[in-house]
């Protein structure tokens, strides 16, 4: 046996995510890379690891057992890189973070100088829509989320980082006239909603609910960069956090449909189960978080307050 650790992390990948492709771009390789570094491990053994059926990659019993005990030994070696840089008085280990989807826009922001002057920290900060965020922070597999709905389930403790206003948004060819009701604009034009368990759309669906307003045809997509793209190509309308749509709005592919109510406005928040014992980078976190935030918001977001 003449394995790497390198090839352990790409096998380990491989199985996480049951495709080569998605591996190469979740480790920034390409995939010719992982495929031959998958090849050279799986040549070590006798056994078969993974299978391909109808073009479709499967891992085999063994290796899933080989994928649990490389997972190991990667934790081993992370813990020793973690434990050499403490000795040398730097601040190290996991920073566990789950967002809603949106939230790629604004956390990036509040992190990016913290990263920087702490590079002992490995940041795992998992992107998905509001109900997974709750999830894992209920099961308390995260030190922190990011959502612009607060949970109405858990017993929480905020942060609150920046204001969210969302806006109803057209394609800028659409000649839309000032509507005095929201069923004149949706009597022939679809609006198009974010899947069930989003925030984005739990705050729709209460303004259509508070406005009494009729949709006469509409469409479901799964993620707010789909959105986009279907409202930009003509498809139809949406109301869309403006977070996630100023260059669009700049480069005028885009345009703010103008009506009485909005934007509806919530906030971000970062939240954390109440009571939770915060390890020491998550505590740093939150320390670095209370004094910047403020002039992160001033530096990074001041184009916010032009709409």
């Amino acid at each position: 046996m003449n394995y790497t650790l390198h090839q352990l992390q790409i096998f380990l990948k491989v199985v996480k995510t049951q495709s080569v492709t998605k591996a190469s771009e979740e480790l920034h390789l390409t995939q010719p890379a992982v495929s031959i570094q998958l090849k050279n491990f799986q040549d070590q053994f006798d056994i078969p690891l993974t299978e391909v059926v109808g073009r479709r990659l499967y891992v085999t019993d063994f290796g899933n057992e080989i994928a649990e005990v490389a997972e190991k030994i990667i934790n081993q070696v992370e813990a020793i890189n973690f434990k050499t840089m403490a000795y040398k008085g730097q601040l190290t280990g996991r920073l566990k973070i789950s967002i809603v989807s949106t939230g790629k826009y604004i956390m990036p922001f509040f992190l990016a100088d913290f990263i920087k002057e702490h590079s002992g920290i490995e940041l795992q900060m998992d992107v998905t829509n509001k109900s997974g965020v709750i999830t894992s922070l209920e099961k308390n597999e995260v030190d922190f989320a990011l959502v612009s709905v607060l949970p109405t389930t858990l017993n929480i403790e905020k942060l609150d980082l920046l204001q969210n206003k969302l806006y109803l948004v057209g394609d800028s060819k659409t000649e839309f006239k000032r509507a005095t009701n929201l069923n004149e604009i949706f009597k022939d034009i679809p609006l198009i909603y974010r899947e069930k368990g989003s925030g984005t759309r739990q705050t729709m669906e209460r303004f259509i609910e508070r406005n009494a307003v009729v949709i006469q045809k509409k469409m479901e997509l799964t993620s707010n960069e789909a959105v986009k793209q279907a409202v930009i190509a003509g498809l139809g309308c949406s109301i869309m956090p403006l977070i996630g749509i100023k260059n669009e709005l700049s480069n005028q592919e885009l345009q703010i449909i103008p009506f009485k109510g909005l934007p509806i406005k919530t906030t971000w928040s970062l939240i954390w189960l109440k009571g939770k014992k915060h390890g020491p980078v998550a505590a740093a976190l939150l320390e670095y978080m209370n004094k910047e935030k403020d002039n992160i918001v001033k530096e990074k977001f001041n184009w916010y307050e032009h709409y």
